[in-house]
């Protein structure tokens, strides 16, 4: 029989979908496909940006809904960077190389800032984000929380101190596909909405609700964007049977709660029997990865060691974090075979 590989690099949910999930899956009706939603007669979008505006507390009109994440930062990126002539957008450092591939597709240029490496995490300084906004004044400034790959995030007055400082011409992209794993509580985002006008904040399925290759990504927007959320729009509807299981994933958010407690499991583990060794650093992480520092000479065996028992953990290569492992949080298993394999790869290295 074939052996399994354990798929830890690329931040995949390795769980069970929720029962509801599943369930939406058998009963779905194929000859549903033969036919139009007719919800855009009544000037919705899809029975899922209805019920994101129930979820949300924002209008219907200012929920945004795309292909996945990946398709919401494509169509906000192209948008904004093509209309005008300022195509610069402001980028973190330490961020997915995507980025910055997407703002080239469309001529756009970009300018990283810094992020901080601060005792165990990775931070923005929020007064030099904002002394970079108005300095470089770009058409668009990215902010990613928490940011991939390092694992930190934002608070809701941070988002509101960077919002209230910097130009109001200047559209704020906030990266939130990691979001939810630590807490629940999404009350900030609308009255960040509902203030700022040039305020965009990406949400998805992928990640906390386990759902990558559903392809489905939401998003809010400021008032006043009607000519992009009709760029972004689709005039006959979306995908109806990835309709019927986001409504199933939206309400189920006590299996995937009871995931985030595995993978904060996880997240101890690595703290624990990692965080003290020499050459080793565990860093602070409130997505479903975890960043590790490791000794470079261990490289070579540990990939071959992690070959062996067919895991798959990413080792970086981006500037600056070369020393270091992101592995995805998933079964406590899982977690387990990896930290015991970077264990004893280390003792054979020591003796």
């Amino acid at each position: 029989m074939e052996e399994v590989m354990n798929y830890l690099d690329r931040n995949e949910f390795n769980f069970e979908p929720s029962q509801k999930v599943v369930d939406a899956i058998k009963r779905f009706d194929p000859k549903t496909l033969c036919f139009y939603t007719r919800i855009y007669d009544q000037g919705k979008k899809s029975v899922i940006s209805v019920r994101l505006s129930e979820i949300y507390g924002i209008p219907e009109e200012q929920v945004l809904l795309t292909y996945g994440g990946e398709d919401m930062l494509k169509n906000a990126i192209h948008y904004f960077l093509m209309v005008g002539d300022n195509k610069k957008i402001l980028i973190p450092e330490f961020s997915w190389w995507y980025y910055n591939r997407v703002a080239s597709e469309c001529g756009g240029t970009f300018e990283m800032y810094p992020l901080h490496e601060k005792d165990d995490t990775f931070a923005y300084d929020i007064d030099e984000v904002i002394e970079y906004t108005n300095r470089v004044h770009p058409r668009m400034l990215l902010l990613a929380s928490p940011n991939n790959p390092t694992g930190n995030g934002l608070t809701s007055e941070e988002i509101g101190r960077i919002m209230e400082h910097i130009p109001s011409d200047t559209m704020v992209l906030i990266d939130e596909a990691y979001a939810s794993f630590i807490t629940s509580d999404t009350d900030y985002i609308a009255p960040l909405v509902n203030k700022y006008s040039n305020l965009i904040i990406s949400r998805t399925l992928s990640k906390f609700y386990g759902l990558p290759g559903l392809r489905v990504g939401f998003g809010f927007i400021g008032k006043g964007h009607e000519q992009f959320e009709s760029y972004v729009n689709k005039y006959l509807g979306y995908n109806r049977f990835s309709e019927a299981v986001a409504l199933a994933a939206l309400d189920s958010d006590e299996h995937y709660r009871r995931v985030a407690d595995d993978m904060e499991w996880g997240r101890q583990l690595y703290k624990k029997e990692l965080g003290n060794l020499p050459g080793f650093k565990v860093y602070k992480s409130v997505a479903n990865f975890i960043l590790i520092k490791y000794p470079l000479e261990i490289k070579d065996a540990l990939m071959d060691a992690l070959k062996i028992q067919n895991y798959k953990i990413k080792f970086m290569g981006d500037k600056g974090l070369e020393s270091c492992l992101r592995i995805t949080l998933g079964r406590k298993e899982q977690t387990q075979t990896v930290v015991d394999t970077i264990l004893k790869v280390v003792k054979e290295q020591q003796s």
